[in-house]
């Protein structure tokens, strides 16, 4: 049951008269993958918190899975490891795994909850670990067609969404790490968008948020900036091939979300003031929005209704 008050975050919620769809997204679920260099901007930290409560305060039932790369390659540079990618991908040595383990789960995680708990008990931090939420088998990889060993990289296969449901129903706000373990025990670095778009099938969520760094998909880079700001899962699952290699897996778990029942997914830059609430409660908004072949009706959430958010 929510107790808290709403005093707390300066960020002006719209009213569901001014939109009239925003109460039809009252008790609806909204997983929000943040990462890329707005999580090391202090500010940009900040002004995500609050988003976040402000989606709670506003009936929605937010989830947050967080990334860490900027902190990770940091921390490995400081104790002489090597980082290196492949195919979008970071490749993951068991000395990887310790920092990322580290890193995500003992230091993103936290700082994360307490920027949220700033504004209230609102969130509680856990990992793909915990409770056998994410399951996960190693990860393959092509580079031009080859395959190439990324390591202790997972995809995951299986979600026990029970006790992030749990912690929903009890009104709070669950910030996820993107570690999960094998049926064998081992333990896998996930690439949290691909978490994230897991996640929010898992729990039959209305919208996936993809937060990042740049400004949406470009239409063709890097010759242009252009960014497509609407686009179908067929549409994308034509242009995947394609797309460099920072990309792919935002736009794969996108294209993995709406296949699988998901109404919308959006990639949006976080870097922009305030792009959560701009992202999920105005029409027309920032970044790149894909949409399943067979769109639902012309109004409500994730429906179509000329809504480009």
């Amino acid at each position: 049951m929510r107790k808290q008050t709403r005093d707390t975050v300066p960020v002006t919620v719209p009213e569901p008269r001014d939109l009239p769809w925003l109460e039809q997204l009252q008790g609806r679920t909204v997983v929000v993958k943040f990462g890329g260099n707005a999580m090391v901007d202090p500010s940009a930290h900040r002004t995500f918190a609050q988003d976040v409560v402000e989606l709670w305060h506003a009936g929605l039932r937010p989830v947050v899975v967080h990334g860490g790369g900027p902190q990770i390659s940091a921390l490995l540079d400081r104790l002489g490891l090597e980082t290196r990618f492949e195919a979008g991908m970071r490749v993951t040595t068991p000395e990887t795994m310790d920092v990322v383990r580290m890193v995500l789960t003992g230091k993103v995680q936290r700082e994360l909850v307490g920027a949220i708990n700033a504004h209230g008990p609102f969130a509680v931090g856990l990992s793909g670990e915990d409770a056998h939420t994410m399951t996960a088998v190693r990860r393959p990889a092509w580079v031009d067609g080859l395959p190439v060993d990324i390591g202790l990289v997972g995809d995951i296969v299986d979600v026990d969404a029970a006790t992030i449901a749990g912690l929903l129903e009890q009104g709070r706000i669950p910030v996820v790490s993107p570690v999960a373990r094998g049926e064998d025990g081992q333990v896998y670095n996930v690439n949290a968008d691909l978490a994230a778009s897991a996640l929010a099938v898992a729990l039959g969520a209305d919208r996936l948020v993809v937060m990042t760094d740049v400004e949406g998909l470009y239409a063709d880079w890097p010759h242009s900036t252009e960014v497509i700001d609407r686009l179908t899962a067929g549409e994308l699952d034509a242009l995947l091939p394609e797309l460099a290699s920072g990309m792919l897996p935002k736009m794969e778990g996108c294209l993995r979300a709406v296949r699988a029942g998901v109404a919308k997914a959006q990639v949006i830059d976080g870097r922009a003031p305030h792009a959560l609430l701009r992202g999920v409660f105005t029409e027309g908004g920032p970044g790149t929005t894909v949409v399943p072949d067979e769109e639902p009706g012309p109004e409500g959430p994730g429906g179509d209704k000329g809504d480009g958010a």
